[in-house]
């Protein structure tokens, strides 16, 4: 599959539309904004259905990704400073990834050994103040490092982790999310403002100190918008490494985040 993200232009005459929209909340201007971003929702559901099974149907994908879209829409506040393209998008993968969600095509197995590999990467990193090497987690596993391979390559055979995923799981609010952190400020109150905040922090400083590959495929795919195949081109890898990395590295992020929680960074 061919995946281009659309290009939204005219800047002057969206701007038009959104002060027009806001003032009058018209459904001939929502469904116009709707329209036009629609291609978005294609372009998400393409990048993560690479690697479904075929039970998963694209079309299904796609029209929970309108969903997200048309939420966004309503959410979106736009003299913040915020693209919409780059807010819808996140919002258009939330919805589509909570899709994925309840179809629950994963393997409880599979579910499993992320948690214990999750854990053993949070424990290990904390005892030594750096990012693991797969001989470390494994030992911490008390598996060979071939198994800790083997199991970190099934899980990014079926894995759906991103950084949209990185949930802060705070008591009451298990629905915070790096996506979410693009909300408004004026809609949140200084508590909520404060954690998510705080939580970009840590996510920004735990990307930083991961190992160089597992920080280049977050780059690529994440700001430079490549596919797992072009990400393959660029390292000189194969996709499903390129998979793997891409795991590793969001294991390693929501392991930190766990730190966090408990106060231990």
């Amino acid at each position: 599959m061919n995946i281009k993200k659309p290009v939204i232009e005219n800047l002057e005459e969206e701007q038009r539309i959104w002060a027009e929209y806001k003032k009058t909340k018209s459904i001939e201007l929502r469904n116009k904004i709707v329209s036009k971003y629609a291609p978005l929702a294609k372009y998400v559901a393409g990048r993560l259905s690479i690697g479904m099974p075929p039970s998963v149907d694209f079309g299904d994908l796609v029209n929970c990704g309108i969903v997200g879209l048309m939420d966004a829409v309503e959410k979106f506040e736009p003299d913040k400073n915020v693209k919409f393209k780059t807010y819808a998008i996140t919002r258009i993968h939330g919805a589509i990834i909570d899709e994925l969600r309840t179809l629950d095509w994963v393997p409880r197995s599979v579910r499993q050994k992320a948690r214990e590999i999750e854990e053993a990467v949070r424990i290990t990193e904390e005892k030594l103040g750096r990012a693991a090497t797969d001989e470390e987690v494994a030992e911490c596993m008390k598996i060979s490092t071939a198994d800790y391979q083997e199991a970190v390559y099934k899980v990014s055979c079926t894995s759906i982790l991103s950084l949209n995923d990185l949930r802060s799981n705070k008591e009451g609010d298990d629905k915070v999310s790096l996506m979410d952190s693009l909300e408004a400020p004026s809609s949140m109150n200084p508590e909520v403002i404060v954690e998510k905040e705080e939580m970009k922090r840590i996510i920004a400083e735990a990307i930083k100190e991961l190992p160089e590959k597992e920080k280049k495929v977050l780059v690529l795919y994440y700001y430079e918008e490549l596919t797992l195949k072009e990400i393959g081109r660029v390292l000189a890898v194969t996709e499903s490494r390129v998979s793997q990395l891409h795991t590793k590295a969001i294991i390693r992020l929501r392991a930190r985040l766990t730190n966090a929680r408990r106060g231990i960074i």
